[in-house]
C-alpha cells in the first residue's frame, strides 16, 4: 500500500528488505514491513530552574526551549526516529529527558559565571554551545531558547535591590535631565535676550558711527581749508624770522670768535702747565706700579709653580692607581674566564664519563637480559615448553625450597611446634639404630611433610618427578 506523510511528518518504514530503517515522505509499505508517522514538528519546553551564581547568589532562571528533530540533517532524523519517535514527544519520558540535559547544564553554566556576566546575556551563549551538542546524540535540534526576567529565590532580595537601584538612578537621571533641560531654556532665553540688545546696540552704534564720520568729513573740510590759510600766513612769517635768524647768528658768531681767541690765549698757558705736571705725576706712577709688580709677580709665580707640580703629582699617582685597579681588574677577569673554562671542562668530561658510564651498563643489561632470555629459552625448550616443570626447577636451582624451609624453621624457632615426621614401621622418629643407609631413610621420609608444609604455607606443588602430594 502507497503511503504519504503530511507536510510535518516523515514515514519510517522498517521490515523485510530494509537494513535499518527507511525515512521518506512517501513509499510504499509492502507486505512483511511496518510504518510509522514521524512528527518533526518543533515543541515548546518552559520551565523554571533554581541555580547559584559564582559569587553564592541564588536564583531562579525562567527558559522556554524550542526543540525538536532536525529536518535538514538524515542522521539526526534517524536517531531521532530510533530513540524519541517511539515515545509521544508531549509524554514526561522526553520531557524529562530534554529537561535533565538543560537543567544540568544551566546549574553548571550558571555556578561558573558571576551575575554580571549572566545578566549581560552571556549565560543564553553558553547554554547553546553546551546543550546543544548533548542533544545531538537524540537527533534533536535548539530552534530558539530564551530566558525571561531573572527572579530572586524566596528570602533573598537580591534583583529587588536590583530593580530599586536602577529605579533610583533612573529617578536621579531624569531629574538631572529636567534640570538640565530647564538650564538650557533659561540660558537660550537669556541668549536670545542678548542678542536682541546686541543687535540693537550694533545697529544704534553703527548709526552713530555714519554720523559721526559724515560730520568729521565736513569738519575734515573745514580744517583742511583753514589749514591752507595758516600754512600760507606761516610761510610769510617764517620767511620774516628766518632773515632775523639770519642776522642774529652772524653777529652771535662775531661775538664768539672774538670770544674765543680771548679764552684760547688765555688758556694755553694753563693747559702747557697741566700736561707737564700730569707726565710728572704718570712717571712716578709708572715707577711704583712696577715695584709693586715685581714684588708680587714673583710670589705668585713661584705659589703657581708649586700648584702646577702638586696637581701634575695627585694628577699622576691617581693614573697610576686607575692603571694598577684597571690591569688587576683585567686579570681577575682573566683568571675568571680560565676557570670557568676549566669548570665547563671538567663538567664535560664528567658528563661524557657518565654517559659512557651510563651507555655500557645499558649494553651490559641489554647484554645479560639477552644471555638470560637465550637460557630461559634454551632450559624451557629442555623441558618441553612445560613451564610448570621450567619454573619448579628455577626454584630448586635458586634454592627456593631451602630458603623456604630455613624461614619456617625461624618462624617456629623456640615455639615448640607439633610436627608428625613419617617414620615407616619402626615407629616414631626417636628410635632407630645408627646407619648411613638409616640416615638416609630419615631424609626420604621427612620430605612427605615437607611438601605438605610448602603447600600449606604457598599452595605450591613439587615436580611430578619428585612424587605427589595425598590430600588428607
Amino acid at each position: 500500500m502507497y503511503k504519504i506523510a503530511n507536510a510535518s511528518e516523515y514515514l519510517v518504514v522498517t521490515g523485510c528488505g530494509i537494513d535499518d530503517i527507511k525515512i521518506a515522505k512517501k513509499a510504499w509499505v509492502l507486505p512483511g514491513q511496518s510504518y510509522s508517522v514521524l512528527d518533526i514538528s518543533p515543541v515548546n519546553y518552559t520551565f523554571e530552574v533554581q541555580v547559584m551564581s559564582s559569587e553564592k547568589l541564588p536564583f531562579i532562571l525562567p527558559a522556554v526551549f524550542t526543540i525538536g528533530p532536525r529536518s535538514d540533517d538524515d542522521e539526526s532524523l534517524h536517531k531521532y526516529a530510533k530513540l524519541i519517535a517511539p515515545h509521544d514527544k508531549l509524554s514526561n519520558h522526553v520531557k524529562e529527558l530534554v529537561m535533565g540535559i538543560i537543567k544540568g547544564e544551566t546549574r553548571t553554566l550558571a555556578a561558573s559565571m558571576t551575575m554580571k556576566k549572566i545578566l549581560q546575556g552571556d549565560l543564553k551563549q553558553e547554554m547553546l554551545k553546551k546543550v546543544q551538542p548533548e542533544l545531538n546524540q537524540f537527533g534533536l535540534w535548539i530552534y530558539n531558547a530564551n530566558y525571561k526576567q531573572l527572579a530572586d529565590v524566596p528570602g533573598h532580595e537580591y534583583f529587588t535591590y536590583l530593580g530599586q537601584k536602577a529605579q533610583m538612578e533612573a529617578t536621579s537621571q531624569a531629574t538631572v535631565d529636567v534640570a538640565e533641560a530647564k538650564m538650557k531654556g533659561d540660558v537660550g532665553s537669556k541668549l536670545r535676550e542678548g542678542q536682541t540688545l546686541q543687535n540693537a546696540a550694533k545697529i544704534d552704534s553703527e548709526t552713530k558711527i555714519i554720523a559721526t564720520q559724515m560730520q568729521g568729513q565736513r569738519k575734515k573740510e573745514e580744517i583742511k581749508v583753514m589749514t591752507e590759510v595758516k600754512m600760507f600766513e606761516n610761510e610769510r612769517e617764517a620767511e620774516v624770522t628766518e632773515a632775523k635768524v639770519a642776522l642774529a647768528m652772524k653777529k652771535a658768531k662775531w661775538a664768539k670768535d672774538s670770544q674765543v681767541a680771548e679764552l684760547e690765549a688765555s688758556k694755553a698757558v694753563a693747559l702747557r702747565e697741566a700736561e707737564l705736571q700730569k707726565e710728572v705725576e704718570i712717571m712716578n706712577m709708572l715707577t711704583q706700579t712696577e715695584k709693586i709688580k715685581a714684588e708680587f709677580f714673583s710670589k705668585a709665580s713661584v705659589e703657581y709653580e708649586t700648584k702646577v707640580q702638586e696637581a701634575k703629582w695627585e694628577l699622576y699617582k691617581k693614573q697610576k692607581a686607575a692603571d694598577a685597579s684597571l690591569y688587576e681588574r683585567e686579570k681577575e677577569a682573566e683568571a675568571q674566564k680560565v676557570t670557568a673554562e676549566a669548570a665547563l671542562y671538567s663538567r664535560q668530561k664528567v658528563a661524557d664519563g657518565d654517559l659512557y658510564a651510563k651507555q655500557k651498563e645499558a649494553e651490559g643489561l641489554v647484554a645479560l637480559a639477552q644471555a638470560q632470555g637465550t637460557r630461559i629459552r634454551t632450559l624451557l625448550d629442555a623441558f618441553g615448553g612445560n613451564y610448570t616443570a621450567f619454573r619448579d626447577y628455577l626454584m630448586i636451582d635458586g634454592g627456593m625450597y631451602q630458603e623456604i624451609a630455613k624461614i619456617n624453621g625461624e618462624a617456629v624457632k623456640g615455639l615448640q611446634p607439633k610436627i608428625s615426621i613419617w617414620a615407616g614401621a619402626s615407629g616414631g622418629g626417636q628410635g632407630g639404630d645408627g646407619g648411613a643407609m638409616q640416615e638416609v631413610a630419615g631424609v626420604y621420609k621427612m620430605l612427605p611433610p615437607l611438601y605438605n608444609t610448602v603447600h600449606d604455607q604457598t599452595r605450591m606443588l613439587p615436580p611430578t618427578w619428585m612424587g605427589e602430594i595425598t590430600e588428607p
